[in-house]
């Protein structure tokens, strides 16, 4: 046995004898490479017998060892660096789980006090019945914000689908309403004059200053599409000039200030609450449900819409509105119907009315979401990023306007000043070229469009030209951003070329700024 001892240690000792070789040989290199003394010593040896070239040599290759020297320490200290970061995030992911988990056991501790409370108050249900008592100005005036409409502390009661209704606004708007009968004002103004009153009102009422220019465009902007998109630097009167519109046509303008949650339509049309049997009504709904009443006009005003994904929780308003019959433009609020429903919400739908637009209002920056394709195709994009100008202006107030005197001129505009034989085929060649060197066109949706905002425009006292360029560069020029603008930077010069001597020099200038501009990206 005392054999096998000795064996054994000896054994096990040339097995960690290498262990401790290894270490030694570890040390002891890195003691030789940073032995200066050594150094020294060896250059002392050999200095004397150097020529000045051999001295350049050996000044080299000290240059050159340190800087190998820095470079090994350097990748050791980036390794230890990043295993260190490593090691932090997981311990910082570890405490985040840790610290969920907690939060989450304390929400099933608050949730299970809340259903024992609301459980003693009512025994039957387990929980109260909102009172939807703060309807606001009777339902009339600025809307605020497009939130859920409920509101109150007082105790709820059970809902009784014969007897109680679910919709409080809405019942209440029908109650206001049940005797109401469309009134003609008896318009007789033309778009020239509506463009001079709108502006002269902003100037006079709200001081705010714009030129005849974006009054046109706003104008033919609304004649075109239900979806309005303002867009360009913050504080130049996006939000301004279509709440100044909300005023001018007497209905003060819902807005609703979107908000970075929103998914889906429930934000901005409500949902039914499976506990308390009531539809928490918004003030979109609400206002919308208004504006079927009346031959009236109404704005809604999606302030900042683009905070959330637009496509997301404006998706089914976007799809109805481009139905061509808008007795079709119908959404459907709730599955089930009860007798007790609003008079106007039929088989649990609401229909969308003709009379009101929607205004969207965009600041581009980090907190917010790009806007798709599918939505600019959809809606008229507005730039407003000049300063307004004060000008000598007209007393002029509010004007009483029927929804249906506003269409018919602005259908007698399309027929009256339709676009020329010469524009369309001017349009039509430059799809072509826009298609043959960069590979963008624009579907029929856009077309029928411009067939609505070109002549409105002309009517307002615009040019037609004019018109175009604004539409072509906001509608269908603004795809080359998607592009890859290196590729497409050598076509650009080519392509205004191709403007000036189609259009005439110089005359599709939001065209070739908006090119140039690119040009510069690229």
């Amino acid at each position: 046995m005392k054999t096998y001892g000795r064996f054994l240690f000896e054994f096990l000792d040339q097995f960690f004898s290498g262990f401790k070789n290894i270490i030694m040989g570890i040390v002891n290199g890195i003691i030789s490479i940073f032995n200066i003394p050594a150094y020294v010593k060896l250059i002392k040896t050999y200095s004397q017998d150097f020529s000045m070239p051999e001295w350049l040599l050996t000044i080299i290759a000290i240059i050159v060892l340190g800087l190998l020297i820095g470079l090994i320490v350097g990748v050791i200290a980036f390794f230890l660096k990043r295993h260190m970061r490593w090691r932090k995030k997981i311990l910082d992911q570890e405490e985040l789980l840790a610290e969920i988990d907690n939060l989450n056991k304390e929400v099933e501790t608050l949730v299970d006090e809340k259903m024992r409370i609301l459980s003693m108050e009512q025994p039957d249900l387990g929980i109260n019945s909102r009172n939807f008592s703060d309807i606001g100005d009777n339902g009339r005036g600025n809307m605020g914000q497009a939130t859920g409409g409920s509101s109150g502390d007082e105790e709820e009661a059970e809902v009784d689908p014969t007897t109680d209704s679910r919709f409080s606004k809405l019942t209440i708007t029908d109650l206001e309403y049940a005797k109401y009968k469309q009134k003609d004002y008896k318009n007789n103004f033309t778009l020239p004059e509506f463009c001079h009153n709108f502006r002269h009102f902003a100037a006079s009422q709200l001081r705010l200053w714009y030129n005849e220019k974006m009054i046109r465009l706003f104008i033919s902007a609304l004649a075109s599409t239900k979806l309005v998109i303002l867009q360009g630097i913050s504080g130049t009167g996006k939000t301004s000039i279509a709440l100044a519109w909300g005023k001018f046509v007497g209905h003060p303008s819902c807005v609703a200030s979107v908000q970075p949650s929103w998914r889906d339509r429930t934000d901005i049309f409500g949902y039914f609450n499976e506990f308390t049997k009531k539809f928490n009504e918004t003030d979109f709904l609400s206002y919308l449900y208004i504006a079927g009443y009346t031959d009236e006009i109404y704005t809604v005003i999606l302030d900042e819409m683009n905070l959330a994904r637009v496509e997301y929780y404006f998706a089914e308003m976007l799809s109805i509105l481009e139905m061509h019959d808008p007795k079709e433009w119908k959404i459907e609020v709730v599955q089930s119907v009860w007798p007790t429903d609003p008079k106007k919400l039929q088989s649990g739908k609401i229909q969308v009315p003709e009379n009101c637009w929607y205004i969207g209002t965009i600041n581009n920056d980090d907190s917010t979401f790009m806007v798709t394709d599918k939505v600019y195709d959809r809606a008229m994009p507005i730039d407003i990023n000049e300063k307004g100008v004060a000008f000598d202006y007209e007393e002029q107030g509010a004007m009483q306007i029927n929804f249906s005197y506003v269409n018919k001129i602005f259908n007698n505009a399309m027929t009256e000043y339709a676009m020329s034989e010469d524009t369309l085929k001017k349009i039509e060649e430059m799809d072509d070229y826009t298609i043959q060197h960069f590979r963008v066109a624009f579907g029929n949706r856009i077309v029928k469009h411009m067939g609505k905002f070109v002549p409105v425009y002309v009517a307002c006292g615009g040019d037609e030209v004019e018109a175009v360029d604004y539409f072509m560069a906001k509608k269908v020029l603004r795809k080359f951003e998607a592009l890859n603008l290196a590729l497409i930077r050598d076509e650009i010069d080519g392509y205004i070329d191709f403007l000036d001597k189609n259009f005439g020099k110089g005359k599709m200038t939001e065209c070739i700024e908006f090119l140039l501009r690119l040009k510069k990206m690229a």
